[in-house]
Parts: C-alpha cells; structure tokens; sequence
C-alpha cells in the first residue's frame, strides 16, 4: 500500500472530512463540507431534500469522487502497537473502501427473499460466497459464533429458518443491518432506516442502533425526529452541500437558521 494514502496514526477520528465539494453539472451538491466522527460515536445527520446527504454518503464510500477537499477514515482492525490505519478514502473505489471497514445501508433492504434469514446472513460473511459455494461450505466454528451473536442482536435467533421473504419491512430492515455486520465494518452509514416502520419497529430500531454503538461508529441519515431523539446522540443539520449547524437535537430545533431553513418547510 502506498505511503500516500495511508500512515499510522493514534488517536484519530474514525472519519475526517475537511473542505469536499462536489459538482454536477455546475451544481454544488457538497460545498466545503467539513465534519469530524470520532471512534464509538453515533451521529445522525439531518436536512432538507437536496442538502448533500446522500452525496455525502457517496463520497465516503467511492461511489463519487470529490473535485476537491480530504477524506480520511481511520481503521483500527489491524491494530500494530496500538496504532490506527489513516486512509484516504478518495483514493479508493466502493468495494475498496467496503474492504477497508466502511460499511453502507441503503434505504431499501436488499435481502434475497427465497433465501432464509441464516442463508442471507451466512452469504454476508466477510470474505463472502455465492449461494452455490455456500451450499457446499462448512462454516468454521468462529463463523457460527458470528452468526449466532449476528442473529442475538437482531433478534432473529428463533426465525433463522424462516425465508426471509416473509418478514416484516421492519424486519427486513433489521436482516441488512446484520448482513453489514457481517461484514464487519468499523464505521456504519446507514440511510433512513426507520423510513416505513411502525412506531414500534421504530423504537426498536433504535435501541439496536445504541447497542451497535457500544462497538461501531454510526452515521444515520433520517427525517424521522422521534427516532432521533431516541437515539439520544448528537445532530449534523446539512444545508445545500454544507454543515448548518450541530449540537443535541433540542439545541439545531432551536437554531435559528435551522428552523428557517430547515424545520420551517
């Protein structure tokens, strides 16, 4: 790996976004975003239709490189004398940037519903199979312990027989969430999970979401604001490709800017 895009470092946010813009067509989707995720942080990130969110999201995970600005995640999987892994992200494409531990839940889950919920989890699997070569695979016993603390979490133990065609949307949501876990990413983005829940679900989901805190860092995109203040962490308000305002979600309700642009609509 070249010295350019990675060195070690100690003690560095798990993320580090400073000055990215990003045009399309002359547009400033992002426009000198700066933000900072420290490690074990859950941040939710909120704003109007069209503020940046996604293209953030993008930027991250390689889908769209940046025209300028920086882009740093900090690994601590291969930890060596205590020290982390800087990357620079922009030098990465998706699937590298999923390897190096930077984990993406797109609104709509993406389950394989003739297939069980084991089977969905098991093809998620770091170093992951197709269906076929699962077919013929004897999972290791550290593999089982993975999926059996995967499906503790989301509380699918006594369903991982069930085909996963015939659970609940909430539910559904809940199988992805574990099949990036899977995966094994240190930092989660994770996009309007709680879009199309029940308020139970809702609430549920959130107590997952402060649990995976424990042992992750958590960016989450949503509008739903009873689902943030559950989440009980502190708030990003983007506007038009840029950071707004942040603080606790009492303190951005009660920004002025904030309400005029945002919470006003």
């Amino acid at each position: 790996m070249s010295s350019i895009n990675t060195k070690h470092i100690d003690n560095s946010p798990v993320l580090y976004m400073d000055g990215v813009t990003v045009s399309f067509d002359g547009f400033k989707a992002l426009n000198n975003l700066s933000m900072t995720i420290e490690k074990g942080e859950m941040r939710a990130i909120i704003g109007p239709n069209g503020a940046g969110k996604t293209t953030m999201m993008d930027v991250i995970t390689g889908k769209t490189r940046p025209d300028e600005g920086t882009i740093r995640f900090s690994s601590s999987a291969n930890q060596a004398k205590n020290t982390n892994t800087d990357y620079d992200l922009t030098q990465y494409d998706e699937a590298a940037v999923a390897n190096l531990g930077v984990g993406r839940k797109f609104q709509k889950p993406s389950v394989i519903e003739s297939l069980t919920i084991f089977e969905n989890l098991e093809m998620s699997l770091k170093g992951g199979r197709t269906l076929w070569q699962s077919l013929f695979h004897k999972l290791s016993q550290e593999q089982k312990l993975k999926l059996d603390e995967i499906l503790h979490l989301i509380d699918m133990s006594d369903k991982a027989n069930d085909l996963a065609g015939n659970l609940s949307h909430g539910q559904k949501q809940w199988l992805e969430i574990g099949m990036l876990l899977g995966q094994e990413p240190e930092l989660l983005l994770i996009d309007e999970p709680a879009a199309g829940m029940t308020d139970e679900e809702t609430m549920k989901t959130a107590e997952l979401f402060k649990t995976l805190a424990k042992t992750h860092s958590l960016m989450v995109v949503e509008h739903d604001m009873d689902f943030i203040e559950a989440l009980g962490c502190k708030v990003t308000v983007l506007n038009e490709g840029s950071v707004l305002a942040e603080g606790t979600l009492q303190e951005v309700k009660a920004n002025e800017d904030v309400i005029e642009k945002y919470l006003g609509r």
